[in-house]
């Protein structure tokens, strides 16, 4: 290997070597980890308003903040039976910043809420979320209770198929 292709390499390789260096150093996206601006780009990229702000997935996410996370009466229902996307401005509200911590790592959701999304975000992720809806401030009214398998629903539902017949 002739002397300007080793200085190439060891230019390539210092480059590389450097590289993960400038991302950790890197401002991250929408606000610092634990921030209100961070809760507002955590909730908006992980789907949050998806189902727990309502309409917000019919209307492009063209629903006014001041409504984001307020639950909705539109069920999910499937072999788990109905479940709701809970008001999370009500249930926030009523949490300290340790409990939802502790929840947001243990708790296990019937479908469709992967809950397994939350066990994954990191602790500076869920206290902006927290501090997030804390900022929001209490709105709007519980969703509906859970309706077991077979129970009666009195709302429209999302139907889900049943699991696939074992072979």
């Amino acid at each position: 290997m002739n002397k300007q292709h080793r200085v190439v390499r060891a230019v390539l390789l210092g480059a590389l070597l450097t590289m993960p260096a400038l991302l950790i150093a890197a401002p991250l996206p929408a606000g610092k980890p634990g921030s209100i601006e961070r809760g507002r780009y955590v909730v908006k990229v992980s789907g949050c308003n998806d189902c727990h702000t309502p309409g917000y997935a019919q209307r492009d996410g063209q629903v006014p903040e001041r409504d984001w996370l307020t639950g909705d009466s539109l069920g999910w229902s499937g072999p788990w039976g109905t479940t709701y996307a809970s008001n999370l401005r009500l249930k926030l509200a009523a949490l300290s910043e340790a409990q939802w911590l502790r929840l947001a790592r243990t708790a296990r959701y019937r479908p469709p809420m992967p809950w397994f999304n939350l066990h994954a975000m990191s602790d500076g992720d869920l206290r902006a979320v927290y501090r997030y809806v804390r900022h929001l401030g209490p709105a709007g009214v519980a969703a509906p209770a859970y309706v077991p398998p077979g129970g009666a629903v009195a709302t429209a539902v999302v139907q889900f198929p049943g699991p696939p017949p074992a072979q």
